[in-house]
């Protein structure tokens, strides 16, 4: 009589680590954070956040990186802007009707440009970083 009600009581063990395995698989889900969501979240505050010279992009980046939801997300999101915005910059410039001076002012100037954000954007990458790491 007693093993009866061990193998009564088993689907509901069952069922309770069930549920609780799905519960962990909806709580990864949402653990998941969006590149490009936390690259927006970086740029709109980094802007908004300018007049604080070397904080509003560390808050900036710390905002991105937790909604990016890891510290590989974070940097995706910290450097994928800097990488789009050298290659639009090299596009247009190459694209300005004179073919090798165009090509090569937008190198010049597309890695400048890369080179600029990069540099200036210490904060936001230790922000993102710290983000990441507290998501």
């Amino acid at each position: 009589m007693g093993r009866g009600r061990s193998f009564e009581a088993a689907p509901r063990i069952l069922s309770a680590c069930s549920a609780a395995r799905k519960a962990g698989r909806e709580a990864s889900v949402e653990k998941k954070g969006s590149i490009v969501g936390a690259m927006l979240w970086m740029i709109v505050i980094s802007i908004l956040l300018f007049w604080l010279p070397m904080i509003g992009p560390f808050i900036g980046g710390l905002v991105g990186g937790k909604k990016a939801g890891s510290v590989g997300r974070a940097l995706s999101a910290c450097f994928l802007p800097a990488f789009l915005a050298a290659v639009f910059i090299f596009v247009m410039l190459t694209l300005g009707g004179v073919p090798f001076a165009g090509f090569v002012l937008g190198g010049v100037f597309g890695g400048a440009m890369a080179l600029f954000i990069l540099t200036h954007g210490f904060s936001l990458i230790g922000g993102a970083i710290v983000g990441g790491a507290l998501a």
